[in-house]
C-alpha cells in the first residue's frame, strides 16, 4: 500500500456513517430496555430509525412497525421489519466503508447477483426460533433471566438437528450461551448491546421464510496462499485462509478457505492445529508455504467450501512475492446483503517500507493503527516481530477507525532478516523453546482423545 493510498484510507470517514451508527445505537438501547415497556426516549429512537429509512423501499413498512410496537402491538412481522431496517442501515455503513477502502486500494469487486429461490424450509422450526427472539425483544436484555434463556432449548435443538437450519441453530445457541453466562443480565454494569443486537437481528432474518441464500459456482484452479487468520475461543477454533484463486482465462480472485473444530478451554496455543488434522493438504500448504491445486470445489461469494480430497499441494510459493505481483489486480467477491456489516470487513493488503511507532505503522507522515490483540498464540508472530518489521501482509479492518491485523511480517532481528507467518506452525511448532514447553506440558489433544475413547468403550 503506497503512502498516497494510506492517506486516502485514513483521511476521514465517509459522509453519513457516524449519523447512521448513532441511529443504530439508539435502536440497540431501545432493544436493551425492551419493546414491551418503551419509554419516551426509546420510542424516539425507533422513530429515528423509521426516519432514517423514510426515503427507501423499507420506509413504509418500518414506519408501520414502529407505530405498532410503540402502541404495544409487537408481532413477528413487525420485529422482522425492524431487524431488516437495522441490518439495512449497517449495510449502508458497510458499503460506504468498503467502497472507501476499495477506492484507496484500487481494488475491483464483483457485482452482487441475487440467487434464485432456495429450497422450502421447515416453517414450524423457524417459527419456534422467531418466537423466542420475539420474547427477548419484548423483555429486553435487562429483562433476561434463566427461565427466558431456557425457553430457547427446544427451538435450538430442533434447528441444530435440521441440516438446512444448522447455521441459524449455531447462532442462536451461541446467543443463548452468552445470555445464560450473563444471567441475571439486570445486574451487569455494561451490556455488549451491539453484539447481542447483531445476533438478534441476524437471527430474526435467518428465521424468516424466504431469506435469500448465496449463489454458488463450481471452480477449479490454483490457490496462492496469502495468510491465515485464526479465530479461537474456549469451545471452538476456526482458521480462515486468505488466498488468490487462479483459473484459466480469468483474473485472480480473492477467496477465503475456512476450517474449524470444537475444543475445550485447555487446548490452547499451537495445540489447536492438531484439532484440524482432517485437513492435511491445507495445513501442509500453510506450514510449507505451498500453492494448492483444487478441482471442482464449490465457491459461494468469496468462500471456498473446502474438501481436502479435491486438493493437492503444489510448488513452494512466497506469499510476499504473490502479494507484490498479483494482489493489486485481484478481483474481490461481492458481499450478500445479509453479510454487509462493518465488522465483517477484512481485506488483505501488502504494506511495505513503513516504520512502527508503538501500536501504529507510519509511512511518509501517514499513520495506520495495528491490531495486536488479534495475534494468535498458535503461531510465531509476536508484537516484538511486528515492531521490528518493515513489510506486512495483513487484513484491513474497521472498528471506528481503520486498523491492520498482521498475518505475516518480514523483519530484521539482530541484523538478520526474519519472516514469520501465522500458519508456520500448522504442522507443529518450529521454535525450539515452544517445542520444549509442549514436551513438558504433554499433548493435551492426545490425552483428551484417549480419555474420550476410554469412556466410550465402557
Amino acid at each position: 500500500m503506497l503512502a498516497v493510498q494510506l492517506g486516502e484510507l485514513v483521511g476521514g470517514t465517509p459522509p453519513g456513517v457516524d449519523e447512521a451508527l448513532d441511529v443504530v445505537a439508539g435502536f440497540d438501547e431501545a432493544l436493551a430496555h425492551g419493546f414491551g415497556r418503551l419509554g419516551e426516549e426509546q420510542g424516539a429512537a425507533l422513530t429515528a430509525l423509521a426516519g432514517a429509512l423514510a426515503g427507501s423501499p423499507l420506509g413504509g413498512p418500518v414506519a408501520e412497525a414502529v407505530e405498532k410496537v410503540a402502541a404495544g402491538s409487537v408481532a413477528d412481522a413487525h420485529l422482522v421489519t425492524l431487524a431488516g431496517a437495522r441490518t439495512a442501515l449497517f449495510g449502508a455503513v458497510h458499503d460506504a466503508l468498503a467502497g472507501h477502502l476499495d477506492a484507496a486500494l484500487g481494488r475491483s469487486r464483483s457485482e452482487w447477483e441475487a440467487p434464485g429461490p432456495g429450497a422450502a424450509e421447515a416453517e414450524n422450526l423457524l417459527s419456534g426460533c422467531r418466537s423466542w427472539l420475539g420474547e427477548l425483544a419484548i423483555a429486553g436484555w435487562r429483562g433476561v433471566d434463566h427461565d427466558l434463556v431456557s425457553a430457547s432449548d427446544q427451538a435450538i435443538e430442533a434447528a441444530l438437528a435440521e441440516p438446512r437450519l444448522r447455521g441459524l441453530g449455531v447462532l442462536l445457541d451461541g446467543l443463548a450461551a452468552e445470555l445464560r453466562a450473563s444471567c441475571p443480565v439486570a445486574t451487569m454494569g455494561r451490556l455488549p448491546a451491539r453484539r447481542w443486537s447483531d445476533l438478534w437481528a441476524r437471527g430474526m432474518l435467518l428465521s424468516h421464510p424466504g431469506t435469500p441464500g448465496q449463489a454458488a459456482e463450481t471452480v477449479s484452479g490454483r490457490l496462492l496462499l496469502l495468510g491465515v487468520d485464526v479465530h479461537e475461543h474456549s469451545t471452538a477454533v476456526q482458521v480462515q485462509v486468505h488466498a488468490l484463486l487462479e483459473s484459466a482465462g480469468e483474473p485472480p480472485r480473492l477467496v477465503r478457505v475456512s476450517a474449524g473444530a470444537t475444543k475445550v478451554d485447555t487446548i490452547v496455543g499451537p495445540a489447536v492445529w492438531r484439532l484440524l488434522g482432517e485437513h492435511p493438504v491445507l495445513l501442509g500448504a500453510l506450514a510449507e508455504r505451498r500453492t494448492v491445486d483444487v478441482q471442482d470445489v464449490l465457491l459461494t461469494g468469496g468462500d471456498l467450501l473446502w474438501d481436502d480430497g479435491r486438493a493437492e499441494a503444489g510448488d513452494v510459493a512466497d506469499p510476499f512475492a504473490t502479494a507484490r505481483v498479483q494482489l493489486g489486480e485481484a478481483l474481490a467477491a461481492a458481499v450478500r446483503p445479509l453479510d454487509r456489516h462493518p465488522v465483517r470487513i477484512a481485506e488483505p493488503v501488502l504494506l511495505e517500507g513503513y516504520t512502527v511507532n508503538g501500536t501504529a505503522l507510519e509511512l511518509d507522515g501517514r499513520s495506520l493503527g495495528i491490531d495486536l490483540d488479534r495475534l494468535p498464540a498458535s503461531g510465531p508472530l509476536t508484537p516484538e516481530l511486528v515492531a521490528a518489521s518493515s513489510a506486512c501482509i495483513g487484513l484491513v479492518r474497521w472498528d471506528g477507525q481503520w486498523r491492520v491485523q498482521p498475518l505475516a511480517v518480514q523483519a530484521t532481528v539482530k541484523k538478520k532478516p526474519v519472516e514469520a507467518h501465522n500458519g508456520d506452525w500448522a504442522l507443529g511448532p518450529t521454535d525450539p523453546k515452544v517445542v520444549k514447553a509442549e514436551a513438558r506440558s504433554g499433548d493435551a489433544v492426545a490425552v483428551l482423545r484417549e480419555r474420550a475413547g476410554r469412556l466410550l468403550r465402557k
